[in-house]
């Protein structure tokens, strides 16, 4: 949804990122491969650029301002809601970030209130198709 707004070092930072989400619960769903699909078109990545294991450190470098930082945060979250679940490898990974990116458990919170409630609005305008 924001991820056009990122810079092409930040959308291969992020796929990576995305990709570590995907994977830590052991687990890659279905809907979790396409909203990774959409999230390659939605930031125009090459179909070769393959996403790899990413470590955190220096992340907070990369997504150095408060726009990037919540894109990643909620486009993350929203992945990790992808299989109808935020697992707990899923919840520890993006707190990690939460950490380096200095955001607080309240705007955590907020971010994943409002992923939930465009997850509910999504369903709802698929009901009327």
């Amino acid at each position: 949804m924001f991820l056009a707004l990122l810079t092409d070092e930040q959308k291969k930072v992020f796929f990576c990122l995305a990709h570590d989400v995907v994977v830590s619960d052991g687990e890659l769903s279905v809907g979790e491969q396409v909203m990774m699909e959409d999230m390659r078109r939605e930031m125009n990545l090459s179909p070769d650029f393959q996403a790899h294991y990413l470590p955190l450190d220096g992340v907070d470098t990369i997504f150095d301002s408060k726009r990037s930082q919540a894109t990643v945060l909620i486009s993350l979250i929203r992945l990790a809601y992808a299989d109808g679940a935020f697992e707990i490898e899923e919840q520890f990974l993006i707190k990690s970030l939460c950490t380096l990116f200095n955001t607080t458990d309240a705007d955590l919170y907020l971010m994943e209130n409002w992923v939930r409630r465009l997850i509910a609005l999504e369903r709802e305008a698929n009901g009327f198709m």
